[in-house]
């Protein structure tokens, strides 16, 4: 379904199992970073009501499960950490090209937001099917469940924005590609995307 070209190594989770407190502070803020990113767009695109709809339950969505996460943390006894830079985004960033178009740049956003989700369900599988700890398998098992339909939400916009603007499909498919290149050079650090 979220059709990646590049699949995690199963042994990533190897390195989150070990420092469990930093893969759940990473969590964390990409929960909500995501919040963030659907309130940008509301205050960025209020012309689109349904937009502005689903991206108003994305943030209450996000946000809980940030508090969601948060109370893991605290229950196994750690502190929520600092907040990573994320060099995956940031490289995902350049195959975007500079324009004025709002709209264009609506429709580059609501891809970038969906080859994160794309990504982060696919980690979260990953996890619930390799981690040894059976509370967290459950808990990520889960969490897959609506990282795939934020997936889904963000391509779909992007596909109905686009629509008579830009060819979508192929440019979704242009970024998949290059979404794999960059993902090569991670997968040793302890973070979501890392």
């Amino acid at each position: 379904m979220l059709k990646l070209k590049l699949p995690t190594d199963p042994r990533w989770v190897n390195i989150a199992e070990k420092n469990i407190d930093e893969i759940l502070t990473d969590h964390a803020f990409c929960e909500q970073k995501a919040a963030s990113t659907a309130i940008s767009l509301i205050v960025n695109y209020p012309e689109y009501p349904e937009l502005v709809e689903d991206m108003s339950a994305l943030a209450r969505e996000e946000m809980q499960h940030f508090r969601m996460v948060h109370k893991k943390i605290l229950d196994r006894g750690y502190n929520l950490g600092r907040e990573r830079k994320d060099p995956y985004v940031n490289d995902l960033r350049n195959f975007f090209p500079k324009t004025g178009d709002r709209k264009k740049n609506l429709v580059y956003r609501l891809l970038m937001a969906a080859m994160i989700e794309a990504r982060s369900c696919e980690r979260f599988r990953v996890l619930s099917e390799n981690i040894e700890d059976q509370e967290l398998s459950k808990f990520y098992f889960d969490l897959m469940k609506s990282e795939a339909t934020h997936y889904t939400m963000f391509l779909q916009h992007a596909r109905n924005f686009g629509e008579g603007l830009l060819d979508v499909n192929e440019l979704w498919e242009q970024f998949l590609e290059f979404e794999a290149k960059v993902i090569a050079n991670y997968g040793t650090k302890e973070h979501i995307h890392g």
